[in-house]
């Protein structure tokens, strides 16, 4: 069961880092950072800049935490320190997550795109997807789409890096992308009275989805989980926030290219396929195609199989069957393989019909929607011992439903295109992760719990000096970069 799920807790820094990033940057955040960089130039590399900060929390603050108690899920991590509902829970609510924030948007996007290449409708695109993906996980496990992963990975690399090149090439120089764009696109900070990105809302509301992303997803951490030790899985994180700069050469630049090269695109999200098809010689584009499709399959594969992880260890053997046999918990997993690709399909389409945003920000908003709970009681939990189980309890239902909510009503029921009354949607996002946090405190300081269990007292591992060294050079970097593109 353990090596199917956590690929034996054999990773180095590198697997790690690569693993990390490879789970976060799939095809979708192609698509969407060229998107966002073709309407407003460099502003959403901040998206991935200031992820350095919350990718240094999980390092310090909650993987000693994680490690200490040899957990192999999160919600494993919450039921040892709040009991069982708690887990069960929180369980529940990272399947719901997980099915949103990866699959889905996965899917959607992917669906985006063998849509925009081959033309055929959505729901056949995404059904294609689903089928490839569901066998993989079906059949496969971790170890497999580890070493896929980053294959893949290395493609995309290679395939982003040579479209940004040929991209300069093209337009004649370094020179002339700085000359033919207007002035903001190069600008990281935009004021205040900004429509799209008003540098408050980044500053408050990215957080949120960055703490629930990065510190709390099972699909993000489950790499961390599965490191040698404490050192190579800080290392490994550290490693994904100095590839995290290369996302505004890579990815974003691709947008900002396009717009000088094809000012005049119908819809913005098709500026990634627009450079892939007009860039790249006619053997070459067929090649990059088939490598996106099949990276998304990893990524699609990967996600299903963090959720039957989450299933199978944290519902089905805990409440549903205890005595279940390996072949019953394979036959689970390979169930839940199956339920997941349909529910995926239904919402990918639901996500299609969202009006008014581009692909990134239908992105980032959905996020900061699941995200909020996650946040506030990951931090409380971690942060406050007096966090009671009862308030996390009621952030993880109340929470839930309050923020999953909010995101229905602005992105379906009164979208925030039509109705003026909406504020950005990462203030949203931060003012329900604040209301949570005080409603978590005001909780538990109302109902208190009961004595923690003992297992729970753990001593924590000290963060070695070569770990503090490798953080100290870059945060030194990151505000050098930060003052360059002020």
């Amino acid at each position: 069961g353990e090596e199917r799920f956590i690929a034996n807790k054999s990773l180095s820094w590198y697997s790690i880092g690569f693993n990390m990033w490879a789970t976060n940057v799939g095809p979708s955040l192609l698509l969407a950072f060229a998107t966002v960089g073709y309407t407003t130039g460099i502003v959403a590399v901040n998206f991935d800049w200031y992820a350095f900060v919350f990718l240094y929390l999980l390092a310090v603050v909650f993987a000693p935490r994680y490690l200490a108690l040899g957990v192999k899920t999160l919600p494993e991590y919450m039921g040892l320190h709040y009991g069982s509902k708690t887990q069960t829970i929180l369980a529940w609510y990272s399947l719901v997550k997980m099915l949103i924030s990866w699959l889905s948007l996965g899917l959607f996007a992917g669906g985006f795109l063998v849509r925009q290449i081959l033309g055929i409708p959505m729901y056949l695109s995404v059904i294609v997807l689903v089928s490839l993906a569901g066998l993989f996980a079906y059949t496969g496990g971790l170890k497999t789409i580890a070493k896929i992963n980053i294959f893949q990975m290395i493609l995309l690399i290679i395939v982003s890096a040579l479209l940004t090149y040929l991209g300069i090439v093209k337009i004649g120089g370094l020179d002339v992308l700085f000359s033919s764009t207007p002035e903001n696109y190069w600008s990281l900070i935009r004021p205040a009275s900004d429509n799209e990105y008003p540098w408050y809302a980044i500053l408050l509301g990215y957080p949120v989805a960055a703490i629930a992303f990065f510190c709390t997803d099972q699909a993000m951490v489950q790499s961390v989980l599965g490191s040698k030790s404490l050192k190579q899985g800080q290392l490994g994180v550290n490693f994904i926030a100095w590839l995290k700069i290369l996302s505004l050469p890579l990815f974003i630049l691709t947008g900002v290219i396009c717009y000088i090269l094809f000012p005049n695109l119908e819809d913005p999200s098709l500026a990634y396929m627009t450079m892939v098809t007009n860039l790249f010689p006619t053997g070459l584009n067929g090649l990059v195609i088939v490598v996106l499709i099949a990276v998304l399959v990893g990524t699609i594969g990967s996600s299903l199989n963090s959720l039957s992880t989450v299933f199978t260890m944290d519902l089905y053997i805990k409440h549903i069957n205890p005595s279940a046999e390996t072949k019953d918990i394979i036959k689970t997993g390979q169930l839940t393989v199956v339920v997941g690709c349909f529910v995926a399909v239904l919402m990918a389409l639901a996500i299609d019909q969202i009006k008014g945003l581009n692909l990134f920000d239908v992105f980032q908003s959905i996020l900061g929607f699941i995200a909020p709970p996650l946040a506030a009681v990951f931090l409380l939990a971690v942060l406050w011992n007096k966090t009671s189980q009862f308030a996390v309890n009621s952030l993880l239902t109340f929470g839930a439903f309050l923020s999953l909510g909010v995101g229905i009503l602005y992105l379906w029921i009164f979208p925030s295109k039509e109705y003026g009354f909406w504020p950005h949607y990462l203030m949203l996002s931060f003012y329900l992760f604040v209301g949570l946090i005080i409603l978590g405190i005001l909780l538990s300081l109302l109902k208190p719990s009961t004595k923690l269990t003992a297992k729970t007292v753990v001593k924590l591992e000290k963060t070695e000096r070569s770990v503090n060294f490798a953080w100290y050079l870059l945060f030194v970097i990151m505000v050098v970069l930060y003052v360059i593109f002020w």
